[in-house]
């Protein structure tokens, strides 16, 4: 890796590395107190999270905020415990007994506020219990829903959680696992050593603990959904590894030129440090740009994964050069095969055939981009729900359940919220009963319950059913009638879930241009000052959007359209969940300009020294072939591996993550990169304050 165009980076980052030389033991120890600590607090105070959307401005949490400032425990996490019987009725005396007698376990469970009596659906076999705990979603544990769920337990009936109950972080313990186990080997493969491998698992390791452990504990502050955990991990491990790949790699190329132990940890995080500095700033930033949404999902997603971010590059400029520094030579320790790599590879020859026909590979490539963008033209935002679980899951079991004994809107209610002026003086209130039958008559409307009054007679609430379920688009169109409703003496607002995700998923549409324009400035603005290169920063503008849309065409694909969807584990088509775009948007064009930094500064790197954009590209090419390669490769699996788990939004996360960079580091920076800088010529390095430079004649490759 060479240097990119900072001196300031590099000089600082020099210092850094000197530092880290003289005293690797501190830093090490500093880095496990560090882990102990966050690891300690933890398992003390536990990781909440909220998986409840809030939209700021929108009618729905207008509603929202209405029932939780006027009725005492609208805020509380609700769920339901649903009873299934394969014989008698649940009306049975024996039966009906039995349920009584679980009402009452239940009631006896620690943080259960109320449970409702039990309702029954029109066969008599299915019903649910409401429960109701004093907690708000963020405070909800899995112990909690255990212990409510054990509690349930009655003999001859099948239990099954619902609402509430269901929430719990999923489980990515097989996808980390299986994400390591290839990750080792590509390494292996790699460096051609195991002491080497080993390094970079090292490092993720304590950026995963440190990282997903602090957004953890934010969770005690401020609501996080359990995605942000998920994503986290992912990120954690790709980047991570990745990054001290980079780094191991060219701590290597020093020892086998014959450099000091020392001054060979110091170079490598003047140079590479300063690069993975820039490029995590890019991801960095790229999450930053998120907040133009103005969508608080979004906002928390973006900050966690920063968060992650900046833990692994601190470890990876701070933590791995000190254990290098120990280590010394030692890193070759334990060979098991030797990798071939420089001009001989396969990457050189690639970038021979490339730079002598670039015509050919800039319009090949370009052609299969945009074929692998075509259905990003289809693509419609919607919601998710639980009937999009795996059928062996108990949360699809409850929501089919649920929806073949009540209807498919059971599972996505909607509630119409009323302020009412004058205030009313009791249940007698007249407007109470209009505001029920005028929602009854809503067209999509299966039943609404009778009026609830807030003690203060300001605010009335009534529970509405839809036909159909939550993530059918039908459902938005019948909370758009109820919203509509003209009740004399009422102003009316309709909330709940699946209300305010359907206003996210139009926020999204609305905000996603100006979003797209501020992370593709603010990531060129970087690549600009790294380079000084206003076309280079232009070109990688233009080639991350070109991974995005490829992997937004995926989505399409396999999401929406179902294509393959069965090999996911998914039973067809699902809704593409509204934020997910824009969260790719941005974590995939900070990432893909990881790659763009490391090629871009090997190329730089040469075409200083020679002046020739031909050699220049060639030579950066074959010398950062192997190396982008296999991070991408690590990266790929660490995310597709994330694609076995339950959830269809970190499905989304992990095929949209891992089609991206399999096109990022193959396609583009194999083919389409290299093709269009040797058809720029110098004009890759133009800039205003240069000239001179830019224009130096070439010189025979």
């Amino acid at each position: 890796m060479s240097t990119i165009e900072s001196g300031a980076a590099h000089r600082v980052m020099a210092r850094c590395g000197r530092v880290i030389t003289r005293h690797p033991w501190p830093v090490i120890a500093a880095w496990l107190l560090l882990t102990v600590t966050v690891a300690t607090l933890v398992l003390a105070f536990g990781r909440p999270v909220d998986e409840d959307a809030t939209l700021p401005g929108s009618a729905g949490q207008h509603g929202r905020d209405l029932l939780e400032a006027h009725l005492d425990g609208a805020d509380n996490a609700n769920g339901q415990v649903i009873l299934r019987s394969a014989g008698e009725r649940l009306d049975d005396p024996a039966v009906a007994a039995a349920i009584t007698r679980t009402v009452d376990r239940i009631r006896g469970v620690p943080h259960v506020d109320s449970v409702g009596a039990p309702v029954l659906g029109a066969d008599g076999r299915t019903g649910y219990l409401d429960v109701t705990l004093d907690v708000g979603p963020q405070e909800l544990t899995r112990a909690m829903t255990e212990d409510v769920m054990d509690a349930a337990g009655t003999p001859g009936l099948e239990t099954l959680p619902g609402g509430a109950l269901t929430r719990a972080q999923p489980s990515t313990g097989h996808s980390e696992l299986i994400g390591v186990t290839v990750a080792l080997a590509v390494l292996v493969v790699a460096f051609g050593g195991l002491v080497a491998a080993a390094l970079p698992l090292v490092t993720a390791a304590i950026v995963l603990v440190v990282g997903i452990g602090a957004i953890g504990l934010a969770g005690h502050l401020t609501g996080v959904p359990s995605v942000a955990t998920t994503l986290g991990t992912m990120i954690g491990l790709g980047v991570g590894i990745d990054y001290a790949l980079f780094l191991i790699t060219r701590y290597r190329a020093l020892l086998a030129r014959g450099r000091d132990v020392r001054d060979a940890v110091t170079e490598t995080v003047a140079s590479s440090g300063s690069a993975i500095v820039f490029a995590g700033g890019t991801v960095v930033v790229a999450l930053c740009g998120l907040g133009v949404a103005g969508v608080p999902i979004l906002t928390t997603l973006g900050w966690t994964s920063g968060l992650v971010v900046v833990i692994a590059v601190g470890a990876a400029t701070t933590l791995l050069p000190a254990l290098l520094t120990l280590l010394g030579a030692r890193v070759d320790a334990l060979p098991v095969r030797r990798a071939r790599t420089g001009s001989a590879s396969g990457w050189g020859r690639l970038a021979d055939r490339v730079i002598r026909h670039p015509w050919r590979y800039a319009l090949t490539s370009g052609a299969l981009l945009l074929v692998l963008a075509a259905p990003t033209l289809a693509m419609t935002l919607g919601q998710t729900d639980a009937g999009d679980r795996p059928a062996s899951s108990a949360e699809r079991a409850g929501y089919d359940a649920m929806a073949a004994a009540f209807g498919p809107g059971i599972n996505g209610p909607l509630t119409v919220v009323a302020e009412l002026s004058p205030a009313a003086t009791g249940p007698g209130d007249p407007r109470l009963a209009a505001l029920t039958g005028a929602a009854a008559g809503v067209p999509g409307v299966a039943r609404a319950n009778p009026a609830r009054l807030a003690p203060d007679g300001q605010v009335a609430s009534v529970r509405v059913i839809p036909d159909t379920a939550p993530s059918d688009p039908v459902t938005l169109d019948t909370a758009g009638r109820l919203a509509a409703l003209d009740v004399p003496g009422a102003a009316v607002s309709v909330t709940g879930q699946t209300a305010v995700r359907g206003e996210l998923a139009d926020r999204v549409a609305d905000r996603m241009p100006p979003v797209i324009v501020v992370v593709v400035l603010l990531s060129g603005l970087l690549v600009l000052v790294a380079f000084r290169a206003p076309v280079v920063a232009a070109k990688a503008a233009a080639m991350n959007l070109l991974s995005v849309a490829a992997a937004y065409g995926a989505l399409t694909a396999v999401f929406q359209w179902g294509w393959g969807a069965e090999l996911i584990g998914l039973d067809g088509p699902v809704p593409i969940e509204a934020y997910v775009p824009m969260m790719l948007f941005a974590l995939l064009f900070g990432l893909s300009m990881d790659y763009e930094v490391f090629l871009l500064t090997a190329v730089r790197e040469h075409w200083e020294r020679t002046g020739d954009n031909r050699r220049a590209v060639r030579d950066g090419l074959a010398e950062t072939g192997v190396v982008i390669t296999s991070a991408a490769l690590i990266m790929v699996c660490v995310f597709a591996s994330f694609v076995l788990g339950d959830e269809p939004v970190i499905k989304m996360m992990g095929l949209g993550l891992a089609v991206a960079i399999t096109v990022d580091a193959t396609v583009i920076r194999g083919l389409l990169v290299p093709a269009v800088m040797t058809l720029l010529g110098a004009a890759n390095w133009w800039t205003p304050r240069r000239r001179a430079a830019a224009v130096m004649p070439e010189r025979a490759a």
